[in-house]
């Protein structure tokens, strides 16, 4: 066992081996980073961590957020009290403070959890930094908004903003470096990765930032009247009101389990749009400014023009087959709604602000884009899934990087694509049926953590493990330097 003392008390870790026999590190599991967010402070931004007295163990994870889980396709009960993170260094006291790797887990804002049946730190840890993961609020507990001052939005991201104070405040005394700090996330938390970019409660809190497969301007992570949902979900649970303050009452008086996986649709069309890759009703807003401290006021596109950034180094990129991920889905049941629906097919920014005349001649032109004169089955899922790849990810992406680096030419930005293939491509794999091979969205980061959860073997001699090698130089290195 090995004792460290935060500001808040004293810890008790462990010292564990690597899955890959190379050597140990310490563990701190289940850290609280904020109070519990419940009662009167659900929706509410996060709260000071309150402190304990005696030795507060940190060998489990502390309970993940309330949550009907994406990948797995169930509910998942969870808890409100979420907010934990876990630290884990090669080294309490390294002849040098390490460079520090604060990791934010992806799902939508939905589902998931910093734990280590996804993100175990063997591989990381081996390359001399300390790696920090973290839980934060989900959905509705997490991303309500009735633009009030009390719930403006967006608690989930300034959760993540509270825990990069923690790790700020507290990492030195686990050997990391609290000046050289590099934020990085996958999916939505890639997208999180660059509001963090932009908003400036996080200004001074990272140096490096590392956007794997996700920015804000995915159809994923776009919201539409959100103040408007908080309403419908409130009439949906049996509460009419045009009230924001007795809205807020009754939300908070329903048990957590109701508030997940709801569907306030503000449109029709919403009921057809909603898909894995498509729509989620509670995800980040702009924020009305009641004068308080504010996550963003002006929506990212209009803060990249205007290059009022945090000033860091940014890697940013994507998978060579990203929408592989959706591969059962599409199979099952998707397809046939794109066969269905031609409005599918178009951009959710689109939709959003076009006329249906003009959103069935933009449907029109993506579709003979990627099909030609084919039809939208089976026999033509290469070209679906080039398709819902580029639409769904890499085109955002690239559109974000054209934009940021023709306004904020004082960022270093570096861009890559990861198209490793092996036995570690969980998703990719399931594409060859089709005659598709890539790195799915989710496979990148079987080359970074240790997903115990799915037991997947690690044989030193195999092309995987120098692949692990090699991303994990990659990512460290540029944590280290820059």
């Amino acid at each position: 066992m090995v004792k460290v003392q935060v500001e808040q008390g004293w810890l008790e870790g462990e010292q564990l081996e690597t899955s890959t026999g190379e050597g140990t590190y310490y563990s701190f599991k289940g850290i609280p980073y904020a109070a519990p967010p419940i009662g009167k402070l659900r929706f509410k931004a996060p709260q000071p961590p309150l402190p304990w007295e005696g030795l507060r163990k940190a060998t489990e994870h502390g309970p993940i957020c309330t949550q009907y889980n994406i990948i797995v396709n169930e509910y998942i009960p969870g808890s409100e009290d979420c907010l934990y993170l876990n630290v884990y260094t090669p080294e309490i006291n390294p002849a040098k403070p390490l460079p520090v790797m604060f990791f934010i887990h992806g799902g939508a804002f939905k589902s998931g959890s910093g734990n280590d049946d996804y993100y175990g730190p063997d591989f990381l840890v081996n390359h001399d930094v300390v790696l920090v993961t973290i839980n934060y609020r989900l959905e509705v507990l997490g991303f309500l908004c009735l633009d009030t001052p009390e719930v403006p939005g967006n608690a989930g991201l300034k959760d993540q903003v509270f825990a990069l104070k923690w790790v700020k405040q507290n990492i030195s005394k686990f050997g990391g470096d609290p000046n050289n700090i590099t934020i990085f996330g996958e999916s939505v938390g890639g997208a999180s990765t660059i509001f963090h970019v932009l908003s400036p409660l996080a200004k001074g809190l990272f140096n490096r930032a590392i956007s794997m497969s996700g920015v804000p301007s995915c159809d994923w992570a776009l919201s539409f009247e959100p103040r408007k949902k908080a309403f419908i979900l409130g009439k949906q649970l049996g509460f009419e009101t045009n009230d924001p303050d007795k809205l807020l009452e009754f939300l908070q008086s329903v048990p957590a389990e109701k508030l997940v996986n709801t569907n306030p649709s503000v449109l029709a069309s919403e009921t057809v749009t909603m898909n894995i890759l498509k729509t989620y009703h509670f995800t980040f807003v702009v924020e009305k400014d009641f004068g308080k401290e504010h996550f963003l006021t002006e929506s990212p596109a209009e803060v990249v023009k205007s290059g009022k950034i945090n000033n860091v180094d940014i890697l940013i990129g994507y998978t060579s087959q990203e929408s592989l991920i959706a591969l059962d889905i599409y199979e099952s049941s998707l397809l046939n709604e794109y066969n269905r629906w031609d409005e599918l097919f178009v951009p959710r920014e689109i939709l959003l602000e076009a006329t249906p005349r003009q959103i069935l001649e933009i449907s029109k032109r993506i579709r003979e884009h990627y099909f030609g004169a084919k039809l939208v089955n089976l026999d033509t899922m290469k070209e679906f899934l080039n398709y819902s790849s580029e639409c769904n990810f890499t085109y955002d992406i690239c559109r974000f990087i054209k934009n940021f680096s023709k306004r904020n030419q004082s960022s270093n930005l570096y861009v890559y694509k990861f198209s490793c293939i092996s036995e570690r491509n969980i998703f990719g794999n399931k594409g060859t049926k089709y005659g598709v091979y890539g790195t799915a969205h989710i496979d990148d980061l079987m080359y970074l953590f240790n997903a115990k959860s799915l037991n997947l073997t690690i044989d030193k001699n195999s092309k995987a493990y120098k692949m692990i090698q090699q991303t994990c130089t990659l990512f460290t290195n540029f944590a280290k330097y820059g």
